[in-house]
């Protein structure tokens, strides 16, 4: 389903190329591939080998380029590029990235998916030091604690912050003589590299946009890894060692694009296969099985295959609503799942109808989709979520901080199954969700490589400056309970 209505939200996509004509070209197409990721501005920083120029603005990829002139004055032999929903900062234009920053010995940009934990204190432990920011974006810290290491190499300052900053992070930076791609230690969000057919390498947060590109796909970025590319080529180090995949699982639940692979593992197939577990654990009287648009069609075809009914398609999804009309009240966003979505009438009337979405966040959009398939005519609706119960908030880079915006974390799945109108509502386990996903780099860690922490509560690192109110919120939900 479109995040406008489900309100789940990635922060962010990044791409990045070094070493080819057209730089600013393969990045703007790079992010239209990632345009999933991010949709409230985006911008694009390139190097003509002397110069780093700058354009960002508000909006989508198109709206942002709309005048063609503003791309390609960007021309140039490396470019960065990002594609923004923003869980840390507000929407002004200060904080779209790539950010540039003009320091006497240099320039270099900057751009970030994810969301730092200790942000609030290191920004606080800065600015007594005497750093102005520009922006309310965590991103900006990453700058500030590089130039606070005078005595060091840029590279060396650059390793010595990363080991400063906690939580969710890709980073992707640009100088004119090379660029550096990061991911944090436990590889939260995804990091790709490829390589086109010239030799130039790219990054990007998916690999759907090295397939746009016609990259060959090289490696994920690990966990704890810094990328340096220049015009020698590429070298891999490490700012740590103290590194473990927990590679977040919504991506393959939502975020990623299903023809995107990860860590080795393709979204669609992943997502296939959590629609036949569901099918196993949580089996259903229906006639027909569908699916919610678009990203919970992978795992109704699963589920339908393994339950041995026919996949249906019960819902239309309109390409033409504007972003405009979905609006953050339930009043609104009830209205909203109607101008994306309508039932098919001469599928499901007189049908009992096993429904497979993706997840359940507020429960709004389940109930109005419950009820669109009833007012459509169908007999019973059976709700399958090809995901365990959301119960509790992510603080890595997904939009979702606090428990009382995630409906599983104060009813049962019975209270739930009642408050959307649903005949009956099942949710896959989470080691069923660890199983369907199989990430081959996970064979020998927690979780199969995974963070499942949004539903056990079970976070793989500190955090920081979110640990009071989280504990707070939790003691206050169990004197509600008590």
């Amino acid at each position: 389903m479109s995040y406008e209505i489900k309100g789940l939200n990635e922060e962010c996509g990044v791409f990045g190329v070094f070493g080819t004509k057209n730089a600013e070209q393969l990045t703007y197409f790079g992010l239209h591939s990632l345009q999933h990721r991010g949709q409230e501005g985006a911008g694009i920083v390139s190097s003509d080998g002397t110069t780093l120029k700058q354009f960002r603005n508000k909006g989508l990829l198109a709206e942002v380029f709309a005048n063609e002139a503003d791309l390609n004055a960007l021309a140039g032999t490396a470019a960065i590029g990002h594609v923004r929903y923003g869980t840390s900062g507000n929407d002004s234009l200060n904080n779209l990235q790539p950010f540039l920053f003009e320091f006497y010995d240099g320039q270099v940009a900057l751009a970030h998916n994810g969301n730092l934990t200790n942000a609030r204190a290191l920004r606080k432990n800065l600015e007594c030091a005497g750093a102005v920011f520009q922006s309310n974006s965590d991103t900006e810290i990453l700058i500030h604690l590089i130039r606070q290491k005078h005595e060091l190499s840029f590279k060396e300052a650059l390793k010595a912050s990363l080991n400063e900053v906690h939580g969710g992070f890709a980073f992707v930076l640009l100088q004119n003589e090379r660029l550096y791609a990061a991911l944090d230690p436990h590889g939260f969000r995804p990091l790709c590299i490829g390589q086109l057919k010239n030799g130039a390498y790219v990054v990007a947060s998916e690999t759907c946009a090295l397939d746009m590109l016609g990259a060959k796909f090289v490696r994920d970025v690990l966990p704890g890894e810094l990328i340096t590319i220049d015009h020698s080529g590429m070298t891999i180090e490490h700012y740590t060692d103290q590194t473990q995949l927990a590679l977040c699982s919504m991506e393959f639940i939502y975020f990623a694009r299903p023809d995107s692979i990860i860590h080795g593992v393709n979204v669609h197939n992943a997502r296939k296969q959590m629609g036949r577990l569901l099918a196993k654990e949580c089996p259903v009287q229906a006639d027909i099985v569908i699916g919610v648009p678009n990203s919970s069609l992978s795992a109704a075809s699963g589920f339908a295959e393994e339950a041995g009914l026919p996949y249906e398609m019960g819902l239309i999804k309109s390409q033409y609503v504007a972003r405009t009309f979905i609006q953050p009240t339930q009043e609104l966003r009830e209205r909203g799942v109607k101008l994306k979505l309508s039932a098919v009438r001469g599928v499901v009337e007189g049908k009992s109808v096993a429904i497979v979405d993706d997840s359940i966040v507020r429960g709004t959009t389940s109930k109005q989709i419950v009820k669109l398939l009833k007012e459509a005519g169908a007999k019973e609706v059976h709700m399958r979520i090809a995901s365990p119960p959301l119960k509790f908030p992510c603080f890595y880079g997904i939009d979702i901080s606090t428990r009382s915006e995630l409906i599983a974390a104060e009813k049962s799945v019975a209270e739930i199954k009642d408050l959307i109108g649903a005949d009956s509502l099942g949710f896959l386990s989470i080691e069923s969700l660890i199983a369907a996903i199989a990430l081959p780099d996970g064979r020998t860690v927690p979780n199969g490589g995974l963070t499942v922490a949004y539903f056990d509560g079970n976070y793989p690192t500190p955090l920081y400056d979110y640990e009071a109110s989280y504990r707070a919120s939790l003691a206050q939900q169990q004197e509600r309970k008590g």
